[in-house]
């Protein structure tokens, strides 16, 4: 496919494509980038959760081997290009400012991950407005909601791959469940939907609220910002899991989230999820506890006669029951019982 017809000039359109995509993701991209012609009139930025010890070199060769398109990851204060794909490297988020220069920090994570999709689509709705172009693509839980909603809020273009087209639609669903999608489509239609809307008039311009600016510069700033996260919202009793923190309750948009003051911060279904994994962990050292506390009351109780052997044994039945408890929970949490929030 190429472009063909009217001439578009880059510096003229200065418009942005920004991708949140996790599970899934790669066969998700290679579909993507086959659909993309050579002089793609735009630059495009992607985050894709990876592990933070990978390197992400095995996504960035194969998308140049099946597309058209320059993939390469982001370094701090590269000038996106047209034609261009843009990848947030390991364990870093990547940002954009309005001159289109990247921005690869080590800010806190976002709904569990860093790089996260939501610290990119907040920076591209700050930065770029109704010029902004939001896609979220296959994936778990919901990151890339909220920062979705906030390319809506800003004026720019929402497009959602369609559940039914998505190895795990969890991520679609959600955002479309919370925001008013300009395309439901799958990955085949996108290269032409892209094309065409670029080739069409923006939206409609509209000014950049304040919440939205406060929590892009909270990922920029990279730094302890109380004031910021107080005109965002309400303290709650809750506990960030990243920090041990207090947590505040975002007060704009209809989508549940919190923020620490440290930066981390937390959909609903994420803080559960977490929540769920700390509890994990805390169940599985509770349970070696209770464990190496018997073995060593068994071993004792032999060194020992009379009540004192006897009392030792009674411990060690005791330590016992809770082990018998422990592993119950743990093995109803394996089986999706304890602690996990519906999609």
């Amino acid at each position: 496919m190429k472009i063909t017809g009217k001439k578009i000039a880059v510096k003229d359109l200065d418009r942005l494509i920004v991708i949140g995509t996790s599970a899934g993701g790669l066969e998700a991209l290679k579909e993507f980038v086959e659909h993309l012609p050579i002089d793609f009139p735009a630059p495009i930025l992607v985050v894709m959760h990876i592990s933070a010890d990978a390197t992400g070199n095995i996504l960035i060769d194969t998308l140049n081997t099946v597309g058209k398109l320059t993939c390469l990851h982001a370094t701090d204060g590269m000038q996106a290009k047209s034609a261009h794909i843009y990848f947030a490297p390991p364990d870093h988020h990547m940002l954009i400012d309005s001159s289109g220069k990247l921005m690869v920090t080590k800010g806190a994570q976002e709904n569990r991950y860093r790089p996260g999709i939501d610290p990119l689509f907040r920076s591209a709705a700050v930065a770029y407005g109704n010029r902004a172009i939001g896609i979220v693509l296959t994936g778990y839980l919901d990151d890339g909601t909220a920062g979705l909603m906030a390319i809506d809020r800003c004026g720019g273009i929402c497009i959602v791959q369609d559940p039914s087209d998505a190895e795990y639609p969890d991520m679609p669903n959600n955002a479309l469940g919370q925001v008013r999608a300009d395309f439901k489509i799958p990955i085949s239609q996108m290269g032409v939907t892209l094309t065409r809307i670029l080739l069409d008039k923006l939206p409609k311009e509209v000014k950049i609220p304040k919440d939205i600016v406060r929590e892009s510069e909270i990922a920029e700033r990279v730094l302890s910002d109380l004031p910021s996260v107080n005109a965002l919202g309400d303290q709650v009793p809750f506990n960030c899991p990243g920090c041990g923190g207090v947590l505040w309750q975002i007060s704009e948009g209809p989508l549940l989230r919190f923020r620490c003051h440290t930066g981390h911060s937390y959909t609903a279904k994420a803080l559960i999820s977490e929540q769920t994994k700390k509890i994990e962990e805390t169940m599985w050292t509770a349970l070696r506890m209770f464990e190496e506390r018997r073995n060593l009351l068994t071993t004792f109780s032999k060194s020992q006669s009379g009540a004192s052997a006897k009392s030792s044994m009674e411990r060690a039945e005791a330590s016992q029951v809770h082990i018998d408890r422990i592993r119950k929970i743990l093995k109803s949490d394996n089986n999706g019982k304890l602690g996990n929030m519906p999609d």
